[in-house]
């Protein structure tokens, strides 16, 4: 049985804990944070494992096979060079790191020692993902419209833009990692504009990142994109966070780990879908108008951390759907367009 060791007992971490304790097949021998009374509260509700607030420590008593590494951004680098350097296979929570350089060197030395290693995209372990697939694969998709709007995260480091990296970067990387996922594409340039002001220090305080962003992707393909992420929401009534992607004949809604919805799937003609309005040309909405809806079903996080834990079993990562390098791509990209906020210029996406 492989000795599993979790690092950074909060939030995210108990998400997974929920996943470890339902599998047989693994002990959960350690639990690691700077506050060790967090670690061990995990370790009783795990049943059993060893609480630590030095991971260092924690590697050499409990040698672990396998660890999780669910910390803040800017915790990234030394956890995992010491993770890297003893060739234990780890899956770490995103992004990966907020520092270009480091998270090409982490990737690098990953890639050097041959080691498993995967992050936390756990979207792409939704079944939604099979018809959105589909749908692209019949439709030429020209241009994606898609939006993450919510509210203020209660943890204190999210609210520094420094600690964060930023709303796109640390919560909307999911849809931004999607996109790359259903269109089997990448995002050639950004072009990004912050917006502040909304949400005010009386609200959150020690508040200091954008309310909003609105990005423009181009795509290698020729695709565009707009993405819209803010997180100055006080109800659900604000908006539809939604990525709506367009082709000629039909469109496709996809709700990230909710639902997708297909409009004109199956030779609809112009008609039904709203028609084309005569005078200024433009598409509209058919009243009554009805898609084909399928929603999410599966235990998407559950399979993702199963499938990890199963490659660094088996030695066999072909099913892991987020390997690390690839991971950093997603990174790179929400990267490049902190970057354009704050030339105010477009910004190439490097890898």
């Amino acid at each position: 049985m492989k000795k599993l060791a979790l690092i950074g007992c909060g939030g995210i971490g108990g998400y997974h804990l929920e996943h470890f304790i339902r599998m047989d097949d693994i002990e959960l021998a350690g639990f690691c944070d700077v506050t060790l009374s967090r670690a061990e509260g995990f370790a009783e509700k795990a049943g059993g494992g060893k609480a630590y607030s030095c991971f260092k420590t924690m590697y050499d008593e409990v040698k672990p096979d396998i660890v999780f590494i669910c910390v803040p951004p800017t915790c990234h680098g030394e956890i995992e060079f010491e993770t890297i350097r003893r060739g234990i296979p780890f899956f770490v929570e995103k992004p990966l790191a907020l520092d270009a350089g480091l998270a090409r060197e982490l990737v690098r030395q990953v890639e050097d020692k041959g080691l498993i290693a995967a992050s936390g995209f756990q979207c792409r372990y939704d079944d939604i993902n099979i018809p959105a697939k589909e749908f692209i694969k019949n439709n030429r998709v020209l241009h994606v419209a898609a939006s993450r709007v919510g509210g203020v995260p209660e943890v204190p480091w999210w609210r520094n833009k420094f600690t964060s990296g930023g709303q796109l970067a640390e919560q909307t990387i999911h849809q931004m990692d999607m996109l790359r996922y259903l269109l089997e594409d990448e995002p050639d340039t950004v072009y990004s504009v912050p917006s502040r002001g909304y949400v005010t220090q009386e609200e959150w305080p020690g508040y200091f990142t954008d309310d909003m962003s609105t990005t423009l992707i181009a795509f290698k393909s020729g695709i565009t994109c707009t993405m819209v992420t803010g997180c100055y929401s006080l109800a659900a009534s604000a908006w539809d966070s939604k990525m709506t992607f367009g082709g000629r004949e039909a469109r496709m809604d996809y709700r990230l780990i909710t639902d997708v919805t297909v409009y004109g799937q199956g030779g609809s003609d112009a008609e039904n879908l709203g028609g084309v309005v005569s005078g200024d040309g433009m598409q509209r909405i058919a009243a009554g108008e009805s898609g084909v809806t399928v929603n999410s079903s599966n235990d998407y996080g559950f399979e993702c951390d199963r499938t990890f834990i199963e490659a660094a079993i088996s030695g066999d990562a072909s099913k892991i759907r987020s390997p690390y390098a690839d991971a950093w791509r997603s990174v790179a990209f929400c990267l490049a367009c902190n970057k354009s906020m704050e030339t105010g210029m477009p910004v190439k996406v490097e890898y």
